[in-house]
């Protein structure tokens, strides 16, 4: 674990993330060190820096650096870097409503299921854009899925009734999914959980495997990420990270460093085996790209 690190820990006990608060916090200093290293693109001192420092503590560095050299920070980063590792300091540079919303759009042009597991933890920022962009790039049951998920609100139901009605759901000739709509955007996760388990006690099947065989397309797919998101959100990331694709990986340890990223570790390392430090080492990443990923991780489990 690095001195930096073990410093902040007295601070932060008790948090799940990996990223916390650095002690003796001084944003001038910060600010000189990172204009002298983007002078000599020394990605070492930019990464030592921006990975020990929290969200809020990078937004006073930036705006720091914009007052001492005239320069936004981010434009910066871009000139004096390329790849990967410019993709992760910039995403580390904006606030986690910003990375979200760009996860959010990024999804909408890949895949549907990045879409929905960014729609679990989605901020209220940009919704009215989000919204309008939404509408237009998706339809059907999956477009009203997607639109209930951002216009959430929660609301108290019954469990027995909520079993019932998602029972009777699947069982006419074509599945309704308006009640999976309705319930699985309403109700917050601790009743939706009561509501699965009671489901498959009912039904005598898990969920996923009712849904497989009752929907289909996009929809379907959604239906099943958002249940897997409800049950045991840090096995489903866990699962995503063992793909070990650039932008996923990225994503979620961005997204969870100062918040559960401990919990997602536990997952990974329970899922697979490995935990996610020596995995990280395993694979395609290299030089100070694979440096800020293991400093966001932090540590072996």
């Amino acid at each position: 674990m690095d001195s930096e690190y073990f410093r902040s820990y007295d601070m932060c006990w008790g948090t799940l993330g990996t990223v916390r608060p650095f002690p003796n916090f001084h944003p001038d200093r910060d600010a000189a060190e990172i204009q002298m290293a983007l002078e000599k693109k020394d990605a070492v001192n930019l990464v030592r820096i921006l990975t020990n420092r929290s969200n809020a503590q990078r937004q006073v560095i930036a705006k720091t650096f914009l007052t001492l050299t005239e320069k936004d920070l981010a434009s910066a980063v871009k000139k004096a870097l390329s790849g990967e590792l410019e993709t992760l300091l910039l995403a580390l540079l904006i606030t986690p409503q910003q990375h979200d919303a760009q996860r959010l759009r990024l999804a909408m042009e890949v895949l549907s299921y990045l879409l929905i597991l960014s729609l679990c933890s989605v901020f209220s920022v940009y919704k009215k854009e989000l919204l309008k962009d939404l509408k237009g790039e998706t339809s059907g049951d999956f477009a009203k899925l997607i639109v209930a998920l951002l216009n959430k609100e929660k609301i108290s139901g019954v469990v027995q009734r909520d079993i019932e009605t998602l029972s009777a759901s699947l069982n006419g000739k074509k599945a309704d999914a308006e009640p999976w709509i309705n319930i699985l955007t309403s109700r917050d996760s601790d009743h939706l959980n009561k509501v699965l388990m009671g489901l498959e006690l009912e039904t005598g099947q898990m969920v996923e495997q009712a849904l497989q065989k009752r929907f289909s397309g996009d929809f379907g797919l959604g239906l099943k990420v958002l249940v897997q998101c409800i049950q045991n959100p840090y096995l489903y990331l866990a699962q995503r990270l063992q793909t070990m694709k650039t932008p996923i990986v990225q994503g979620i340890m961005v997204s969870h460093c100062e918040e559960d990223l401990l919990c997602v570790r536990a997952a990974y390392l329970k899922h697979t085996g490995t935990s996610l430090y020596t995995a990280l080492q395993q694979k395609q990443f290299k030089g100070e790209h694979l440096q800020a990923l293991l400093a966001i991780c932090r540590s072996e489990d």
